[in-house]
This record gives structure tokens, sequence and C-alpha cells, in this order.
């Protein structure tokens, strides 16, 4: 597994400003930048670039570790920033399995973690150190069940993956489409590295739904959606914030036009009413983004981390405040600092922590896209 150090004052791959030892804030990333989860894993650590050089004014330190988009090396990454490095937080991964094993650790080691995936329901213990910054599935898939019921879309097959992702998918739409009055009859699945879904997609046709939807990420979500488009499946077909990026249309190519999902108000940032909260700080990081990494490269998964790292700093300022960096207090009063955090204003949406709510998020954090001439484009 690779290992990068982003320091300020460090020459290197990434350079963040200057260091003072006395204060410095550490903080772990494991991010799946090898593997199938890679065309996330990324832009998620490419998003360093543009975060701020300190955390509540005090230096910080940035170590990334790959993770290759697996559950037990996100584990086994969490373990080794927690005994080797003596983080301050952890942050990761970019997929929900990977990020679910990261919850364990830092429940054990008492260190706050932002989690860069959406994640199940939580126990107690768990949910108390873990703080989700992307929206909740059922909050996404609403703008979707929304978007099919205005259609009189009465059935719905679904495929996804064979994992959690997957699950949290089929389980947020099939909860929705009662109230929105469509009913999901398939439920086929596939790995995220399979090279063919044939057999799924066959079985979704036989069925003749009036739409399906598609619970995969990244690249490996154009499978699918290319699978039925070259089977003739003309009807709507919908998709979930993962699929959101460029590497999905570079993938799906001519079969991923008019692909429908909800993503994060970043995506479309120019196109958004100029009342729309997080209208200027979504435009403010999409032309930072592009400038660094090219006309169309913008993708909700490095606004994630970039959203991260603003909870961290408004916490840092008040943890500073009760303990000293590296230190058990100052894990506590971070993680204390974080579900307090209100009215905080990211690319994605508005966050307002509570004890209950360790998400904060509500309908001003998602939009409906769709792909029209090889661009991610508002529904309007």
């Amino acid at each position: 597994m690779r290992r990068a150090i982003i320091k300020t004052g460090l020459l290197g791959a990434f350079a963040l400003g200057a260091i003072a030892a006395h204060a410095e804030i550490t903080i772990g990333l494991s991010l799946g930048t090898t593997g199938p989860g890679a065309s996330m894993g990324i832009p998620y650590k490419n998003a360093l670039q543009l975060v701020p050089k300190t955390l509540g004014g005090e230096p910080v330190r940035y170590i990334v570790l790959d993770d290759e988009s697996k559950p037990d090396n996100a584990a086994k990454n969490a373990l080794k920033f927690v005994a080797d490095y003596k983080i301050d937080a952890l942050m990761g991964s970019n997929n929900v399995p990977a990020s679910l094993a990261m919850t364990q650790v830092a429940a054990e080691a008492k260190v706050p973690l932002i989690a860069l995936a959406p994640l199940p329901q939580l126990a107690a213990e768990k949910h108390k150190w873990t703080f989700v910054v992307p929206q909740p599935p059922d909050l996404m898939m609403s703008a979707v069940a929304q978007h099919m019921k205005s259609r009189g879309i009465k059935t719905a097959g679904y495929i996804g993956y064979s994992d959690t992702w997957g699950d949290l998918v089929y389980n947020a739409i099939s909860a929705l489409s009662e109230a929105n009055g469509f009913k999901v009859v398939t439920n086929e699945r596939f790995g995220r590295a399979d090279a063919s879904v044939a057999g799924q997609v066959m079985k979704i046709i036989a069925a003749d739904p009036d739409a399906v939807v598609v619970g995969g990420s990244g690249s490996p979500a154009a499978t699918p959606q290319i699978a039925l488009v070259e089977r003739g499946f003309k009807k709507p077909i919908y998709h979930n914030p993962g699929t959101v990026n460029l590497a999905f249309i570079q993938t799906g190519k001519s079969a991923a036009e008019g692909a429908i999902a909800p993503t994060g108000p970043l995506i479309v940032a120019e196109d958004l009413p100029d009342n729309f909260p997080t209208k200027t700080v979504s435009l403010d990081f999409v032309k930072r983004y592009e400038t660094m990494f090219g006309a169309g490269s913008r993708n909700g998964f490095a606004g994630y981390t970039y959203d991260g790292v603003l909870l961290l700093d408004a916490a840092v300022t008040v943890a500073l405040k009760k303990a000293k960096p590296g230190t058990p207090e100052f894990r506590v009063a971070l993680r204390d600092a974080i579900e307090s955090v209100n009215n905080l204003i990211g690319t994605h949406g508005v966050y307002n922590m509570t004890p209950a709510n360790h998400n904060g998020q509500d309908e001003r954090s998602r939009v409906l896209v769709h792909v029209m001439k090889g661009e991610w484009r508002l529904v309007k």
C-alpha cells in the first residue's frame, strides 16, 4: 500500500504551507486510490490540494494510505494511523464497506472519524465517533422516487452491487416506492469488478419494468448502463450519487446519454439559482478544481473531502480551547465540537450536526442531474 504525507512546509506531491511543531494537527486518510474504487478514490485525494492550509488556525499534516478499495486494508490503515502516527482524526474511505471497517477502529480507539462514504445506521458506540459527510441514500434517492412519480412510472427494475452499497440503494428506493406509486420488481446484483452483467440484464428486460435503478458507483456503474442500452432498453435508467463523475461518462460513452442521478449541488454549480445556499462555495470549489485537474473533471467525491475538512476546521477551533493536539483529551474535545457544528455551508449542503444526527443535511444538499451531450447537467 502506498503512503503519502501531506504536510505544511514539505516539498512533494502536496505542499500546504509552513509547520509550527508546537500545535501540529495530524489527520489520517485511508482512500482507495487503486483497485475497483480508484475512479472515486483519486478525486477524494486530489481535493487535498485545495483544502485550507491550516485547521483552526494551526498547521496540519495529512497522511494518506492507499487501501486499494478493500475493507481489510482500510481497517489496517486506521489502526496504523492510531498506533504509529497518533492522529487526531481519521478520514475515509471512498466506498461503504471500507468506511464501515474504519468505524470499528474509530470507536475502539476513541478517535473521530469523518466518513467519506454513506453509511447504514450504526450501533451507538460507533455512531458516537463517526460523522458522515455524504448525503444519506434515502435523502438522495427521494429525488429519484419523486421524479419517477412525476413521470407516471409504476414498476422499476433494480440492479446493484452485491455489497453494502448495493443494499443501501436498494433499501432506500424500495422504502420510497409505495409512497411514490411504483413497485420494485427485480433485485439483481453484480460485483464491482465484474466485466459483464448480461445475465442480470436479461432478467430485468424480461420483467419489462417502466424504469431501471442502478446501485453502482464510478466507472463500474457503466457496465449495467451499457448492457441495458445495447439490449434495446429505451426507458429511463436512474442511478445514485456514486455514479456522478467523469469516469462513468468516459466508460459509458454514448450509452451514458440520458442517465439520471441525484447528486450534490456542486456538480451543476453554474445552473443553481443565485439564492441557492451552497452556490458560492460550490462555484469556488469547482473553478479551482477544474483549473488544477482540467475542464469537466469536477465530481462529488472531491467535494466530500473538502466538506470533511471544513467540518474539521470549524471543530478544531473549538477543541483547541480545551486540549492540545496529539492527546486523548483533544480527540474527545474534537468529537464533541464536530457534533456541535451548526449552519456550516459546504460544497454539498448545509451541515447542522446534533448528537442524534451525525450527517446534518437536508434537501438543500441534493439536486437531480442527467447526462446530456457528454456532461452532467441539471434536470429542469
